[in-house]
């Protein structure tokens, strides 16, 4: 099941980032684009972890 990013928006201009959880795996994906890409579910665990800590920001 796919889901949305709470920070894509809620408009309809098509800006949203979506993700898809199973086991081992985490699928992302644009949702204007429906190619995706898998990522290991521990990368993405810890690129969650990175952004809520700041790691991005002013870059």
């Amino acid at each position: 099941m796919w889901r949305k990013s709470s920070r894509s928006g809620g408009g309809s201009n098509g800006n949203c980032v979506e993700i898809a959880l199973n086991g081992s795996t985490a699928r992302v994906r644009d949702s204007k684009n429906r190619s995706n890409s898998a990522v290991a579910a521990p990368d993405w665990a810890a690129f969650i972890t990175a952004v809520k800590r700041g790691d991005f920001e002013n870059r």
